[in-house]
């Protein structure tokens, strides 16, 4: 299969490059300069430096050139840069199916990927996002990695997951598209709040509590806007939630990590995770233990009861 990767950066890099044993991989970057660059060294100085690129690997500058020869489009900028890349691929009579890998909200319209793709290209289903709990250093380095693709054509994300999962990259179909994008923009939120507990010295057990009910706000925001529960206890939900709460990699946690390192010197916060300053007393809910309870204990016996049966945070004592 002949793919064109758009997007030179860490993730379009490390993805091309787990491709290119076996795929005919075409790189496109924006800087040709740089291009030209990883193709004489194999190795992207700027954002995956010391991770050797495969020989396969072509690098072209030719955006027309690479699209026209592809047989899978694989969307690799930021979210902030799909419409622009989108705009271009519109003016083009016929598209290969598209995947696209960035995640988030667009800054202002607040759009899914999902959403910005269905305005530009409004006839076109041939779509499918691809997420998951990834590192780029990782996959580029060839470490084992999960992920899951998403569509709402099911036999197309079954042939596309199976034909681009390798040795070291296993894909899993899906098609719930709006959970799979809601679960990795969500996370991002619950990867600062991560690194600010840490840049705290809360412990363990704060971390833990901040990212189970982390992962319970998130199913509860993502079923209300068209996500599946199911989804969000899956690779492309839990599975991204623990990697970028907990990876030093993830430059989310790293963001509240430096935080906290710029607030050293502010004595609002408390210094030590004992302070009972740290963990204020919340108010009581009107509501009696015996009405807690009974919700839930409501026929629906399973984990959904903690997040759909129970009303909000603290209503119930067994959540």
């Amino acid at each position: 299969m002949k793919l064109a990767v758009l997007g030179a950066g860490a993730w379009g890099t490390a993805l091309a490059a787990s491709w290119a044993p076996h795929h005919e991989v075409s790189l496109w970057g924006r800087n040709a300069a740089e291009l030209d660059a990883m193709r004489a060294s194999r190795v992207n100085t700027r954002y995956l430096p010391g991770c050797p690129l495969p020989d396969a690997l072509q690098f072209k500058p030719d955006f027309n050139a690479v699209v026209d020869a592809a047989d899978l489009i694989v969307i690799a900028v930021p979210t902030s840069g799909l419409r622009a890349t989108l705009a271009a691929l519109a003016a083009r009579p016929h598209l290969p199916p598209l995947v696209w890998v960035c995640k988030g909200f667009e800054h202002g319209s607040r759009k899914l990927p999902h959403q910005i793709i269905a305005e530009l290209l409004p006839s076109y289903t041939q779509t499918a996002a691809l997420s998951g709990p990834s590192f780029a250093q990782e996959v580029a380095q060839g470490y084992p990695t999960a992920l899951t693709l998403a569509s709402h054509d099911s036999e197309l994300a079954q042939h596309l997951a199976e034909a681009l999962s390798a040795q070291r990259l296993r894909i899993y179909a899906h098609d719930d598209v709006i959970g799979v994008e809601l679960g990795g923009a969500l996370k991002n939120v619950m990867a600062i709040a991560a690194g600010i507990c840490d840049g705290l010295k809360l412990g363990h057990n704060a971390r833990a509590a901040l990212i189970t009910r982390g992962l319970a706000e998130m199913t509860r925001l993502g079923v209300e806007l068209g996500g599946r529960f199911e989804t969000f206890m899956g690779l492309s939900g839990l599975g991204d939630l623990i990697l970028t709460t907990t990876g030093d990699l993830s430059r989310n946690r790293q963001v509240g990590l430096s935080w906290r390192a710029a607030r050293r010197s502010t004595p609002s916060l408390p210094n030590s995770a004992t302070s009972p300053k740290a963990f204020p007393p919340r108010p009581r809910s009107p509501r009696s233990p015996a009405s807690w309870a009974s919700t839930c204990r409501s026929p629906a016996k399973s984990a959904r009861c903690c997040l759909k049966a129970c009303p909000p945070p603290r209503r119930s004592t067994t959540c």
